[in-house]
């Protein structure tokens, strides 16, 4: 009998979040129809292990991992076609946001990968609509985060959001970002509040501001090399049971971020839900960087979200 192919998958985050569930989701389901055929390993949070956050990316670049998560603005750097979908404001509303990445946009990105990394992109998890909270003061316009010590991706887009709102733009890996929070060395920061409730963040900032103002997606990549030479069934198979795990992750960060919200309040801690006019006020900070995106990007993927968008809509 063969030796059994070894499928090493892992993120950053503790078991009990959708992510890590919807590993396991994806273990159980090859391992009823492959059993013995397939050895499953799982590694919830490599940070436990010593690693930084960020390294999940080389982790399965490298072979060490077989497949893992990780949020797209992390890869921007090697994939400039995805600082795309860093830009603000990019979707109203999350119905939009998923049918732009499970359609034109979200096959043009996945190519991008491809195309640059040694990945096989089999599909994309939700990590949602970001907001903002700090330990200073309430936040209701551009001006309230001036002079602010802002933790952002490592993106260069995300990056110059931030400095259009008046804020100065930390780009640090997760790892960094939770030891300063913790420390007092940055001000703010920015995610959905799911995230913000996992890594204890409402425990040290005590104002939020709702602003929706990033969209942000996880893909789902596997080692090519290592995925290429399985057997055509086992490569059909890890293909629908993460179209499996995509459904039920994002069904689940709907109900996430409803508890971490009503966790975020039941520390004591203050939401903002900004007006219209106070919204509006962010948009037009970041307009010169959505107007240039049109020449760097170039409008046919701003097509795709219009498309999406109508999609959405309907």
């Amino acid at each position: 009998m063969p030796e059994p192919i070894t499928i090493r998958m892992g993120g950053y985050g503790p078991p009990t979040t959708s992510f890590s569930r919807s590993l396991q989701l994806i273990g159980d389901t090859l391992a009823a129809q492959f059993g013995d055929r397939i050895k499953l390993d799982y590694v919830w949070n490599v940070m436990d292990h010593g690693h930084r956050a960020e390294e999940i990316l080389t982790l399965v670049e490298n072979g060490d991992m077989t497949l893992g998560y990780q949020s797209s603005s992390y890869l921007t750097d090697r994939v400039p076609e995805l600082g795309f979908v860093d830009l603000p404001f990019l979707f109203e509303h999350r119905d939009q946001a998923r049918a732009a990445i499970d359609g034109a946009l979200g096959q043009f990105l996945s190519r991008s990968i491809e195309a640059r990394i040694d990945y096989r992109v089999l599909g994309w998890f939700e990590n949602g609509f970001r907001h903002i909270s700090n330990r200073l003061r309430a936040v209701h316009t551009p001006a309230d985060l001036k002079g602010m010590r802002i933790r952002v991706l490592p993106s260069e887009v995300q990056a110059r959001t931030f400095e259009l709102l008046g804020a100065i733009p930390l780009r640090c890996d997760l790892t960094e970002a939770i030891a300063a929070i913790k420390a007092g060395t940055i001000d703010a920061q920015e995610n959905p509040f799911a995230n913000t409730v996992t890594y204890g963040v409402h425990k040290f900032h005590h104002f939020h501001t709702i602003t929706n103002h990033f969209y942000i997606s996880r893909p789902i990549f596997l080692n090519r090399t290592q995925f290429d030479a399985w057997p055509d069934d086992l490569q059909s198979a890890m293909r629908d049971a993460v179209r499996k795990a995509v459904a039920f992750q994002r069904e689940q960060a709907i109900a996430e971020d409803r508890q971490a919200r009503e966790a975020v309040e039941a520390a004591g801690c203050e939401i903002a839900a900004l007006t219209p006019d106070e919204h509006a006020l962010f948009r037009k900070a970041v307009d010169p960087l959505l107007q240039g995106a049109r020449r760097t990007y170039g409008m046919d993927v701003f097509a795709m979200v219009t498309a999406a968008k109508e999609a959405g809509a309907g």
